[in-house]
């Protein structure tokens, strides 16, 4: 606990903190390169003098996490590192660190207050100081001295929304455990708080499931890979022009992988919201165990790209127990509220000609394979609320009726969304245009890398709003946030994933995180300039169209 006077001198030194150094006031924020732009910013023209002989003074428990991280920051890219004391020093600078005296709830928000003999991190909670030392080193000064110059600001931040997500398509393409980790990195340094994984599709199961384990011995491998794009007839059907490299394909995460993962991501604040994929998009799983088909194979794993005609029986209660195993290994290793279930692209013809799944339909009184999908989406959605979880699902889960509790992440535009939110269900908002990063950012595709298609430059990222214009406040509470999504069919190595997500996660994060009225993309691309040395040297292959910008 915190005495009474203690709390005085910092009630005191916040106060002197916010005052402005002699003969220099406040004011509005210069150009410095901070990514998203926090809510409010002043400045003076003071520097502090960061050395070897800074102290921290660590006054609140329960942030020596974030005092560790910010030590090793500046021992990696300064050489040296900040002793830590619990009480004021008497002479030199310090940097101090501390909780307000009250609870609020505001978790992510914080301030940081820097003139030329103190910097103040005052934040109620541990993900708000972890985002206050984001913003610090974005304006510390990327070349490494003994004395490190750093500009005085008054910064108060909070975030837009609650949901920040960024996503990861391994199952089409597989990314190594330290890819994984280093894609975390990014998005810890733009402030994002989701990372979704998809984990299996038609072309990969990608995480062991001790149960069952020809989901990954056999699911999680396929003989060869397509080269390029499927090839398809002047009426639409499928050539059989496709070429393959005949080379095979796998990789799968053990569940201690999963757990290192998850426990990386937790030290920065980030939930990973892990996706499995049903009742479609499971050609993987059945080449693995076939009986849970409607037609019982034999399949193999798909090593094209598209959708599968062949999904999960949803007549066939040994589906669900199957599914049900599953997700009781899945929900045991990520601790975040929701398990993301898919639900899209779901072809019904075998649905439509399968006897146990008419049979369910006529059982349960539905009126077609609509909302049979419905029943087989509610129904596992009872048993992952059994578990004290809940389900988040693209916008199909709409069809049929949505299952009572269930989220929605709207990707066919924003039309999903609209409707779920109008139905009181929270949505978090993802469309193609402009949340795909696997679309094309340059109009001069000669110059890019192959693309699925589509035109998502880094103006449109920036711009984009997750509430729509006409909602009401009522119906706004019900958007939880967006998300981008980098889909990896034609991505095949990090270096591509690094080129299509950046820097078009920075216009991301901007979008939501910063106020409205205080977002402008001139300016953002000045900063994104300024920041760009940073990410020269964490050796990012990132896209560089905005440097020709004007």
């Amino acid at each position: 606990m915190i005495s009474e006077n203690m709390k005085k001198i910092i009630a005191s030194l916040f106060l002197l903190l916010s005052l402005p150094s002699v003969g220099q006031p406040p004011r509005p924020m210069k150009v410095l390169p901070l990514i998203p732009l926090p809510r409010e910013v002043k400045y003076s023209d003071d520097n502090f003098v960061l050395s070897a002989q800074t102290k921290i003074v660590l006054l609140a428990d329960g942030f020596q996490h974030e005092v560790d991280y910010i030590n090793n920051f500046f021992k990696t890219n300064y050489g040296f590192e900040l002793a830590i004391v619990k009480k004021m020093p008497t002479d030199g600078n310090y940097i101090l660190i501390s909780r307000p005296d009250f609870e609020a709830g505001f978790l992510e928000n914080y301030d940081l207050n820097i003139n030329q003999n103190q910097i103040f991190f005052l934040a109620e909670g541990n993900p708000g100081l972890f985002y206050a030392m984001q913003t610090f080193i974005q304006i510390l000064p990327v070349e490494k001295t003994a004395e490190v110059k750093i500009p005085c600001v008054q910064i108060s931040d909070s975030p837009r929304y609650q949901w920040r997500g960024m996503h990861l398509d391994c199952s089409r393409h597989f990314f190594t455990k330290a890819e994984v980790e280093k894609y975390i990195d990014y998005l810890a340094m733009y402030k994002f708080n989701v990372f979704h994984w998809h984990l299996v599709d038609d072309q990969g199961w990608r995480i062991e499931i001790k149960k069952y384990p020809l989901l990954t011995s056999v699911g999680g491998k396929r003989k060869e890979t397509i080269i390029g794009k499927p090839a398809f007839n002047k009426d639409g059907t499928p050539s059989k022009d496709d070429k393959y490299d005949g080379t095979p394909y796998g990789g799968f995460y053990t569940q201690e992988d999963i757990k290192e993962i998850v426990a990386y991501a937790q030290s920065k604040y980030i939930t990973i919201l892990p996706e499995i994929e049903m009742p479609g998009h499971s050609l993987a799983a059945l080449a693995a165990y076939p009986q849970y088909s409607c037609t019982g194979g034999p399949f193999e794993t798909y090593t094209k790209w598209g959708v599968s005609d062949d999904v999960y029986c949803a007549g066939n209660d040994e589906t669900f127990n199957f599914l049900e195993d599953i997700l009781t290994e899945v929900m045991a290793l990520f601790p975040g509220k929701y398990i993301h279930i898919g639900g899209d692209e779901c072809l019904k013809d075998r649905w439509k000609a399968c006897p146990k799944c008419q049979k369910r339909i006529v059982d349960e009184k539905l009126k077609n394979a609509e909302e049979l999908q419905s029943y087989f989406i509610t129904r596992i959605e009872k048993f992952v609320n059994s578990k004290g979880k809940q389900i988040i699902g693209w916008d199909e889960i709409l069809e049929g009726g949505l299952a009572p509790n269930a989220a929605v992440m709207s990707w066919r535009g924003i039309a999903g969304g609209v409707a779920a939110a109008k139905q009181n269900h929270f949505v978090v908002m993802s469309p193609g245009k402009p949340c795909y990063f696997d679309h094309y950012q340059s109009k001069d595709k000669t110059k890019e890398p192959l693309a699925i298609g589509g035109f998502n430059p880094l103006d449109s990222v920036y711009a984009y709003d997750p509430t729509p214009k006409a909602f009401s406040a009522a119906e706004a509470k019900y958007i939880m946030g967006a998300q981008a999504n980098v889909w990896t069919e034609y991505i095949t190595t990090f270096s591509q994933v690094e080129y299509m997500s950046m820097p078009r996660m920075a216009a991301l994060s901007e979008a939501l995180w910063t106020p409205l009225d205080k977002k402008n993309y001139k300016e953002f691309v000045v900063r994104l300039k300024m920041h760009a040395p940073v990410l020269d040297r964490m050796g990012v292959n990132y896209a560089k169209h905005f440097k020709s910008i004007k």
